[in-house]
């Protein structure tokens, strides 16, 4: 959903859905960060910069929609020396999860002198004893080059685990403050644990940091792992233009990831835009008839273009490909594959009609999202993981970092959970991509010059 749209659903319901992020308690304890300039308690940040925007949403709620503005206190609720951490990596992998663990072990070592880190295995199951995962104990020989990998050294997992199993276990074990890296699932999962927590009358900061490759959390700006992920999918579409124009009416097919948002197809189409088609989730887009994506290729191929860049994410075109739907261990619904489907019926429909043409297959997905975090991605990385240990040692739970420009806020896991962040087919970045594209001009049942075609 937009934005506009999200905090009409929040104005209905303020209660709720509260800017408001939940603290454990007067933060009391004189900070042992030094050489670090100190924020203010309660300093805010806008949630948004348009000044149009906040404007109306100050009519709508009664109040402009802040956030208080993450960084280090003079004064925490943690005492360092008595402090235990657990960080826990849960759902797909994505690039930069283990720069966030690093980060994380290293401000809690050397900003805060926490000394005990556990890093539990394989997400949340490994609170649960009945797996018998032992955790990995963490300090900064441990992280000290886990950056330059893919993946996560604590591995992970999905599917809900019993929410009362885990804080038994996080009080068994003494922890007082809990890292959950994970996406809407896994958040929500860390917003249960809060809640329990605070229900039992426990002090246990419980803080995520946004791990979701497709973007598609609200109010946390752009998520870690996506800008690398647009940048290694910008070279697999180049590679898929090579083989496109290596023969006659060649087609390069490319799947991204994006189960309900396409803003790795949109960005990856415009970093590298040599795309000719690309198609979101977001989109509804004909197959058969005058309209579809088949007679927009022929219309390609018989105004002398030789070839087509397709990009495709995972959830698009769901409605074409017939049978009923699954869901994963964490409740996702499983899209059916739109990148084979469209592979066999182009095949199928260019032979019917003894067009020559030839479909080479791209599904870059796991090969995406298991490398490391590159460049301002990784810096992003430490960001987020700095910025959720000052939160947690001033007891904020229930909360997750996101950031709003250069500024980094405290946003409560519900307000970022409340519903998937969609791509606008009216605003600047989907425009921008129907313009390099052309593909309207396809799309349209209308002659097509060979000069207005890109």
């Amino acid at each position: 959903m937009s934005l506009a749209t999200t905090l009409d659903k929040i104005a209905a319901n303020p209660e709720k859905y509260s800017c408001r992020v939940e603290t454990l308690g007067e933060c009391k304890i004189a900070s042992p960060v030094r050489n670090q300039k100190f924020i203010d308690e309660g300093e805010r940040i806008l949630s948004n910069e348009n000044e149009g925007f906040m404007k109306d949403r100050e009519k709508q709620l009664g109040h402009l929609p802040t956030f208080e503005r993450a960084g280090p206190l003079p004064k925490i609720f943690h005492d360092p020396a008595w402090t235990r951490v657990g960080i826990v990596t849960a759902g797909g992998l994505c690039p930069g999860l283990n720069n966030v663990i690093k980060g994380l072990v290293e401000t809690l070592f050397f900003g805060y002198g926490v000394k005990t880190v556990f890093g539990i295995r394989y997400g949340y199951a490994g609170l649960i004893p009945k797996f018998g995962y032992q955790p990995l104990m963490l300090n900064p020989d441990v992280v000290d080059t886990i950056h330059s990998q893919g993946g996560t050294i604590l591995g992970s997992s999905r599917g809900q685990q019993p929410t009362e199993e885990i804080v038994d276990t996080l009080e068994r074990m003494n922890i007082n403050v809990l890292f959950c890296v994970g996406g809407d699932g896994s958040l929500r999962c860390a917003g249960d644990v809060a809640d329990e927590c605070l229900r039992r009358g426990l002090k246990i900061s419980v803080v995520g940091i946004p791990k979701t490759i497709d973007n598609d959390l609200q109010f946390v700006g752009r998520s870690f792992g996506f800008e690398t992920a647009v940048g290694v999918a910008a070279n697999v579409i180049g590679l898929a233009h090579v083989e496109a124009k290596g023969t006659p009416n060649g087609v390069g097919l490319v799947k991204l990831m994006g189960r309900d948002s396409g803003f790795i197809a949109a960005y990856a189409a415009m970093a590298n835009p040599i795309v000719n088609f690309c198609l979101v989730p977001e989109m509804n887009f004909a197959l058969e008839g005058p309209n579809g994506l088949l007679a927009a290729l022929e219309k390609r191929f018989a105004v002398g273009k030789g070839h087509a860049v397709i990009v495709v994410a995972e959830g698009a075109g769901q409605d074409l490909i017939a049978g009923a739907s699954e869901k994963d261990a964490s409740g996702n619904v499983l899209k059916k594959d739109i990148g084979v489907f469209l592979k066999d019926r182009i095949t199928a429909h260019f032979k019917e009609k003894d067009i020559p043409t030839s479909v080479k297959y791209f599904d870059p997905s796991y090969s995406i999202r298991s490398v490391p975090a590159h460049g301002t991605d990784a810096i992003r990385c430490y960001l987020l993981a700095r910025n959720a240990v000052h939160a947690a040692m001033a007891g904020r739970t229930s909360c997750v970092i996101g950031n709003v420009g250069e500024s980094y806020t405290i946003v409560p896991i519900k307000l970022a959970t409340i519903e998937r962040q969609t791509l606008s087919l009216t605003g600047d970045l989907w425009r921008s991509v129907i313009g390099s594209t052309g593909q309207e001009l396809y799309f349209n049942d209308s002659a097509l010059d060979r000069n207005m075609a890109p």
